[in-house]
């Protein structure tokens, strides 16, 4: 059986992974931001570990990662925290903009210092079609804010980690997957995707005991394989997103 990792695992997507997972026998690390959403947990899969913090701040992401490993190596990790809809331009603690901080930074973190696993899934969006690869303004500093755009480009930089990742550790599984437009309280309820769907793809990469999973550096909806942006795959926009992640947190990727 697995032990999973699922970062930003309080409520829906992440939490139903979990229970996915659990309810096939396998061990389950969920993730919440603060204390409150650790005891909803706990409620919610008494049978998990938990561990804590804000993904938005570097060191607090370091924490998390530490807090995990402290609990012995796990098998795959689901990189599924994110932020969506904001109207305004939020800065966090470091400086950054909370979209790719959250969105982007905390993944890239949490995979430079998590022992490494077998399985990673970085979770994205098919809104990835629509951005661009372009870290001039990553912070959005200089333009007017886009919160739409800034989720999308947050998306496609997902994808990245998880191709380029592929790349250069070729002995982890490394994928990216959408689970469409679901039913979330980050979704909304008039979503039209389905919510169990949605949470299905990533846990059967993660648990790794299915043949047909046995994949790296692809992009998948609902199991099946689809095509990414050329830029997904160029080897020097990925090496510049991991550059440019390491400038900012002075963690660089093994």
């Amino acid at each position: 059986m697995a032990r999973v990792f699922i970062s930003g695992s309080s409520t829906g997507l992440g939490l139903l992974a979990g229970r996915w997972l659990a309810a096939r026998g396998h061990g389950v690390t969920l993730h919440a931001r603060n204390e409150q959403r650790t005891d909803e947990l706990r409620a919610a899969l008494p049978q998990a570990a938990v561990v804590l913090g804000d993904l938005s701040r570097i060191a607090a992401a370091c924490s998390v990662a530490e807090q995990v490993n402290a609990l012995g190596r796990h098998d795959a990790v689901i990189h599924n925290a994110a932020v969506y809809r904001q109207p305004d331009r939020i800065e966090t603690d470091d400086g950054l903009s909370l979209t790719f901080a959250v969105n982007v930074l905390a993944p890239y973190l949490l995979t430079a210092l998590i022992e490494r696993p077998d399985r990673l899934v970085y979770m994205t969006s098919g809104l990835q079609n629509g951005a661009a690869p372009d870290l001039r303004d990553a912070q959005w500093t200089r333009r007017r804010w886009n919160w739409l755009q800034a989720y999308s480009d947050s998306k496609l930089f997902d994808t990245m980690l998880a191709f380029g990742v592929a790349r250069r550790w070729p002995e982890v599984r490394s994928n990216a997957v959408s689970p469409g437009w679901v039913a979330t309280r980050m979704g909304g309820a008039g979503a039209p995707d389905d919510l169990d769907l949605g949470a299905e793809t990533q846990a059967w990469l993660a648990a790794g005991d299915d043949p047909a999973a046995e994949m790296t550096g692809q992009y998948l909806f609902h199991r099946q394989r689809y095509d990414v942006p050329a830029c997904v795959r160029d080897t020097r926009a990925q090496e510049a997103l991991f550059t440019y992640c390491a400038e900012l947190t002075g963690q660089r990727l093994g």
